[in-house]
C-alpha cells in the first residue's frame, strides 16, 4: 500500500497554453523540483532564467517529424507509470536508467479553438495532440504516486497543496487531478470525433460522446431537491453560455433554461428588420413584438400577457437603452439578455440587486446548423436543431382569398414565434405583436381557446372594447387535424391562418376556411417543440 503523502521531486511541463507557465515554473524551482520540458515550454522557462532539462536529453532522441514524436518513449512513460512500491518496477527503472516523474503539467494542442476558427481539414488534423493525451492518461492511471495537471486553473491549488504538505501531495488531491485529467482527454477525443463525423459527412456515427466544461455549480435544479450544474460546450454561438453577466444574483437552472429559450426566439428577428422583444415564462413566450423603438417593442410584447410577464425573462435583439430599461424596471423581471447595454441602462439596473443583466457578443444565428440532445432512460436522442426558415415564396395559398400584404407580414411573424412555443402551439399576431399564445396542450383546439381567452383577459385589463385577436392572424405549429381548431380561431377574430398542411382532412379544413372568409397558407414545414 502506498502512503497518503508523496513528495514531488521531478516535473515534466509541456503546455500549449503558456498562461501562468512562468509563475508555475518559478514556484516549482523554488522548492528544488527538477524541471523537464519540451519545445516552446522549455524555451520560455529558460528565458525566464530557470534551469530546464530537455526531454530529448532524457530519451536520447531529438524531437522529430515536426514535433509529432518527442515524448512517446519509455524514459517518459516509464517515469510516469512505474509503481513506487513495486520492487520489479523499481528494478526495471534502475536497469534502464529511468527516473521517476512525480508531476506532469500538460495542456493539449488547441484543437477545439482551431475548429472554431474554421480551419481547413489538414490544419485541424495537425492540431490533434497525440503525446499529450498519452502522457496524461499514464499519469492519471498512476495517481497513487503521480500528479497530473491539465488546467491552468489547477496551478494555484497545486502550489497550495505543496505548501501545506512540505512539498508533497495527498492521495485525495491526486485523485481529484486524475478525474479532471480523464475528463479532459475524454472531452478532447469527443471534440475530435464530433468534428470528424461532420467533416466526412457521417450523420449518425456508431458512437457519439457529449462533453462540457463546468461553467458554474447551481444551488439546485428545477426544484430544490434536485442537484444541478451548468456546463458549456466551448462553441462560440452567441447566447446564455457565452453571455457576460453584468449584475444580479447567480443564475438558477430555470433562469438559464428560460434565458436560452428567450434569446433563441428573439434571434429570429434581425436588427435590420427593426427592434424586437421576447418575454418568456417557463420556456414559453408570453409576448413577442416588433416596434419602431426597443421601448415600443417591449411594451407591445408586455401587453400580450402582463400577468405571465411578471417574473419572466426579457430578450432583446438590439442593445438595451435607458428608455427601455425604465419600462422593464416597472415590474419584477428575473433576467434581461441583449447584445449590449448603454451606460444609462446599466446604471438604472444597478439598483435592482435581484435583476440579472446579461450581455451577449451578438445575436444567435437562427439558421445555423447544430445538433440538439435530449436524455431518455438508458440513452439520448440526437437531432438537427430546428433551424427551418420560411420565406414568402415558400408559402402555398390554399383558400379562395389571398392574404393581404399586412396579413402576410403578420403570418410570417407568427410562424417564427410558433416555432418556439411548446406543442400544441397556437399564436395570434396583430400588427407585428403577439396578442394570444396557447402552448403545450394535448388538444390543438384547447390551445386555440386558451390563447383567445388570454386575449380576452388582456382586453379587460387594458380597457379595450374588444380583444386584440379581432383582426389578427393565427399560426399553428402543425396541421389542424379537424376544422374545429380553425373555427375556434375564426371565432376569436382571426382573418388569416398559417399552418404546415398535410392532414388527411386538409380539404375539410380548407372548405371551413373558405366558408369563414379566411385566407390560409400552407408552409409544408412543421415546428413541433416537445
Amino acid at each position: 500500500m502506498t502512503t497518503n503523502l508523496h513528495p514531488v521531486r521531478r516535473a515534466l511541463i509541456s503546455v500549449s497554453d503558456k498562461t501562468g507557465l512562468l509563475d508555475l515554473g518559478r514556484a516549482l524551482a523554488a522548492r528544488g523540483i527538477e524541471l523537464l520540458s519540451t519545445g516552446g515550454s522549455a524555451k520560455a522557462l529558460r528565458e525566464a532564467g530557470l534551469v530546464v532539462k530537455d526531454v530529448a536529453d532524457v530519451t536520447g532522441f531529438p524531437e522529430m517529424m515536426d514535433g509529432r514524436v518527442k515524448t512517446l518513449h519509455p524514459a517518459v512513460h516509464g517515469g510516469l507509470l512505474a509503481l513506487r512500491d513495486n520492487e520489479a518496477h523499481q528494478g526495471a527503472m534502475v536497469m534502464h536508467g529511468i527516473k521517476e516523474i512525480d508531476l506532469l503539467v500538460v495542456n493539449l494542442y488547441p484543437f477545439e479553438e482551431t475548429v472554431a476558427k474554421g480551419a481547413d481539414y489538414e490544419t485541424c488534423i495537425e492540431n490533434i495532440d497525440i503525446g499529450g493525451p498519452a502522457m496524461i492518461r499514464a499519469a492519471a492511471k498512476n495517481h497513487a504516486f503521480v500528479n497530473v495537471v491539465v488546467d491552468v486553473e489547477d496551478y494555484q491549488p497545486l502550489m497550495e497543496e505543496l505548501a501545506a504538505n512540505d512539498g508533497a501531495t495527498s492521495l485525495a488531491f491526486r485523485q481529484k487531478l486524475a478525474q479532471t485529467a480523464y475528463a479532459r482527454t475524454g472531452a478532447y477525443d469527443a471534440a475530435v470525433s464530433t468534428w470528424m463525423a461532420a467533416a466526412i459527412g457521417e450523420a449518425s456515427p456508431r458512437r457519439r460522446v457529449v462533453a462540457g466544461k463546468l461553467a458554474q455549480g447551481l444551488r439546485y435544479g428545477e426544484n430544490p431537491h434536485q442537484g444541478a450544474a451548468f456546463y458549456v460546450d466551448g462553441s462560440a454561438r452567441a447566447g446564455v453560455a457565452t453571455a457576460k453577466q453584468l449584475q444580479g444574483k447567480e443564475l438558477s437552472y430555470n433562469n438559464i433554461n428560460d434565458t436560452d429559450a428567450a434569446f433563441e426566439l428573439v434571434s429570429e428577428f434581425l436588427p435590420a428588420d427593426g427592434p424586437a422583444c421576447a418575454i418568456i415564462k417557463h420556456a414559453n413566450p408570453c409576448g413577442v413584438a416588433r416596434g419602431t423603438t426597443l421601448r415600443e417593442a417591449y411594451g407591445r410584447a408586455f401587453d400580450c400577457d402582463r400577468t405571465s410577464a411578471f417574473g419572466g425573462i426579457v430578450a432583446l435583439n438590439a442593445p438595451l437603452d435607458l428608455a427601455t430599461a425604465e419600462e422593464i424596471s416597472q415590474i419584477f423581471t428575473e433576467v434581461v439578455i441583449a447584445p449590449g447595454a448603454d451606460q444609462g441602462a446599466r446604471d438604472l439596473f444597478a439598483a435592482k440587486k435581484n435583476l440579472r443583466l446579461l450581455i451577449t457578443p451578438g445575436l444567435a444565428n437562427a439558421a445555423e446548423a447544430a445538433l440538439t440532445w435530449r436524455q431518455v432512460s438508458g440513452g439520448f436522442l440526437v437531432q438537427d436543431k430546428d433551424n427551418g426558415q420560411v420565406l414568402p415564396a415558400d408559402l402555398k395559398v390554399v383558400t379562395k382569398r389571398v392574404p393581404s400584404d399586412a396579413e402576410l407580414a403578420d403570418l410570417l411573424f407568427a410562424w417564427k414565434v410558433a416555432k418556439h412555443v411548446k406543442s400544441n402551439a397556437i399564436v395570434y399576431v396583430k400588427d407585428g405583436a403577439t396578442v394570444g399564445v396557447g402552448a403545450g396542450q394535448m388538444s390543438r383546439v384547447d390551445s386555440c381557446r386558451i390563447a383567445a381567452r388570454k386575449a380576452q383577459d388582456m382586453a379587460g385589463a387594458l380597457g379595450l372594447s374588444a380583444p386584440l385577436t379581432q383582426g389578427s392572424v393565427v399560426a399553428s405549429d402543425a396541421f389542424f387535424p379537424f376544422a374545429d381548431g380553425l373555427l375556434t380561431a375564426a371565432e376569436a377574430g382571426a382573418t388569416a391562418v398559417i399552418q404546415p398542411g398535410g392532414s388527411m382532412r386538409d380539404d375539410e379544413v380548407i372548405a371551413a376556411a373558405d366558408e369563414a372568409g379566411l385566407a390560409m397558407v400552407f408552409t409544408g414545414m412543421r415546428h413541433f417543440r416537445h
